[in-house]
C-alpha cells in the first residue's frame, strides 16, 4: 500500500500497530523503521514523516499502550462514584484485565526497552496519569480508613507491585490451575486486594 493511500493520521496509527507486532514477534533486536515500514505496507521513508528514529517510534508505541491502560482504568472508575473500596477494586481489576486482554502490549510496556525516558514528555505524562489513577484510589481508601495511614507513594507501590506481579504470573501461565479452577480471575484480584484493607 502506498503511503498516499493513508488518510492524515492513519499512517502514524498504522506504523504504531506494525511496530507492536514486530516488537512482540522479534523483540527490540529485530526492530527497525525499515521493517516497520514493510510491515505497514508503506515506503521505507514514510515513517520519517512522524518519527525521527526508532526510539521515537518505540516511545510512541509505549505511549499508546499507556493511553489504552489509562482509558480502561478511567472508564471503570467513572462509574464508581465515592465508594472507596469499589474504586480500589475496579482500578485493580482494570489493570489485570488489560494485562490479560493485551498481554503482548503489556509485556512491551514493562520491558525496559525505552532508554532515556525523560526525552519523551508524552510518554512520561501518560505513565504518570496511569499511576495517579491507582494512587488516587489508594488515597480514597485511606480517607475512608480502609487502608492504614502511610505515605501514599509506599501504599501505591505496594498495591501496584501486587497487581503487576499477579498479572505477570497470570499471562505467563504461572498461576496454578488448582487455583484457577476454584476462582475466576476477577475473584482472585478481589481476594488479593481486600485483605490489604483494614476493618
Amino acid at each position: 500500500m502506498d503511503r498516499d493511500n493513508y488518510h492524515h493520521g492513519d499512517l502514524k496509527r498504522a506504523l504504531i500497530t506494525a511496530g507492536i507486532e514486530i516488537l512482540t514477534q522479534s523483540g527490540v533486536g529485530g526492530f527497525s523503521l525499515r521493517k516497520v515500514a514493510i510491515k505497514a505496507g508503506v515506503s521505507h521513508t514514510a515513517p520519517y514523516a512522524h518519527f525521527k528514529d526508532k526510539r521515537a517510534l518505540i516511545a510512541a508505541i509505549m505511549t499508546e499502550g499507556f493511553c489504552r491502560l489509562y482509558d480502561r482504568m478511567s472508564s471503570v472508575l467513572a462509574g464508581c462514584g465515592a465508594d472507596a473500596q469499589k474504586r480500589l477494586l475496579e482500578a485493580a481489576w482494570a489493570y489485570v484485565d488489560f494485562a490479560v486482554a493485551e498481554k503482548e502490549l503489556f509485556s512491551i510496556l514493562f520491558s525496559g526497552i525505552l532508554d532515556n525516558e525523560q526525552d519523551f514528555p508524552e510518554y512520561n505524562e501518560m505513565t504518570h496519569q496511569c499511576y495517579r489513577l491507582l494512587s488516587d484510589s489508594v488515597r480514597f481508601c485511606q480517607a475512608a480508613k480502609l487502608l492504614p495511614p502511610e505515605p501514599i507513594e509506599l501504599a501505591s507501590t505496594r498495591l501496584w507491585s501486587c497487581l503487576h506481579g499477579f498479572a505477570s504470573l497470570l499471562i505467563n501461565g504461572q498461576i496454578s490451575h488448582l487455583i484457577l479452577e476454584k476462582q475466576t480471575i476477577r475473584q482472585l484480584v478481589k481476594n488479593l486486594i481486600v485483605p490489604v484493607t483494614v476493618s
